[in-house]
C-alpha cells in the first residue's frame, strides 16, 4: 500500500482511506505500507497512521529500508538525505556523515541520496566529489516528484539527476520499482499480496516485477485524464475506499 497520493496527501487524509484499510485489518487482512519517501522515519510515519484510526503495529517500509540493504556494515557512507535515510543508513554503515560536511566527503565508500528538502548547491557539490573519486552512488528512489494537498513538488528524483550529471555516473535505485525494493517485499510477503497506489511508473511497474495484481487509485499523481496507463491493472478507481469497497469484483480467485 503505498502512503503519499492513497491514504494522505501532504498533511490532509485522502477521505475515507484509512477507515477502509482499518476494516480490512479488523477481518484478519495484513497490510503493509511501502514508500519511496525516505525523508521521515517509518516509526512517525506509523505513528500518523495511528493517528488516522489504524490501529498500533501497522507495518511502514521505506525506500530507506531498501537501500540500506545495499550497504556494507564497514563503509563509510556520505548521505544526502533527510532524518529517515539517515537514521536507517546509521544502523547498518560504520559511519555516517552528512553531505553538508565538505571534509567529510572525503574517503567515503558510498554517497546515498534520497528526499532532502534542505539540499543545496555545496550538498550536492560534496555528494558528486565523492562519487567521481570512486565511491559507490545509491540512490533511495527516482520518483520525479511527489504529491501534496497543494500539488506536486520536486522529488527525489530531482536531487539524484544533479548528482548524476555532476558526476556522470548512474547511481543503483533502491526504491520502487526496483529490485531492492521488490525483493524486499517478497522476503515481507512471501505469500504474494496486491500492490496498490497512485503512480503506474512506480507502483504498477513494482506489481509487474513482482507478478501481483496493481490497483491504480486516481487520488495523487495520477488523474483521469492520463488514462490509460502502460502497465496492467486489475481495478482503477477514484480513490482507496471505492477501490477496498470493490475488493470481491477485482481481487483475483483464491486470494
Amino acid at each position: 500500500m503505498d502512503l503519499d497520493g492513497v491514504v494522505w496527501l501532504g498533511h490532509q487524509p485522502v477521505p475515507g482511506s484509512a477507515d477502509a484499510l482499518a476494516d480490512r485489518v479488523a477481518l484478519g487482512e495484513r497490510v503493509v505500507f511501502c514508500t519511496n519517501n525516505s525523508s521521515e522515519r517509518g516509526v512517525d510515519k506509523a505513528a500518523t497512521l495511528v493517528d488516522h484510526g489504524l490501529a498500533p503495529g501497522v507495518e511502514v517500509v521505506t525506500s530507506a529500508d531498501a537501500v540500506a540493504r545495499l550497504v556494507d556494515p564497514s563503509w563509510r557512507v556520505l548521505c544526502l538525505g533527510g532524518i529517515g535515510l539517515r537514521e536507517v543508513l546509521a544502523e547498518v554503515a560504520a559511519e555516517v556523515v552528512d553531505a553538508s560536511d565538505g571534509p567529510g566527503s572525503v574517503g567515503v565508500d558510498a554517497v546515498v541520496v534520497g528526499l532532502a528538502r534542505e539540499v543545496d548547491y555545496a550538498r550536492i557539490d560534496h555528494a558528486a566529489r565523492a562519487v567521481r573519486d570512486g565511491a559507490v552512488f545509491l540512490a533511495s528512489n527516482d520518483d520525479a516528484t511527489f504529491p501534496a494537498d497543494d500539488g506536486l513538488h520536486p522529488g527525489c528524483g530531482a536531487i539524484v539527476a544533479a548528482v548524476r550529471t555532476a558526476a556522470g555516473v548512474d547511481p543503483v535505485v533502491a526504491g520502487k520499482p526496483h529490485r531492492p525494493m521488490a525483493d524486499l517485499l517478497r522476503e515481507r510477503l512471501p505469500g504474494g499480496g496486491v500492490v496498490v497506489g497512485d503512480r503506474p511508473d512506480t507502483d504498477g511497474r513494482l506489481a509487474a516485477a513482482l507478478g501481483w495484481p496493481f490497483v491504480l487509485v486516481l487520488s495523487g499523481v495520477t488523474r483521469p485524464d492520463d488514462l490509460p496507463v502502460d502497465v496492467p491493472t486489475a481495478c482503477v478507481a477514484p480513490d482507496l475506499a471505492t477501490a477496498v469497497a470493490a475488493l470481491d469484483d477485482w481481487l483475483p480467485r483464491g486470494s
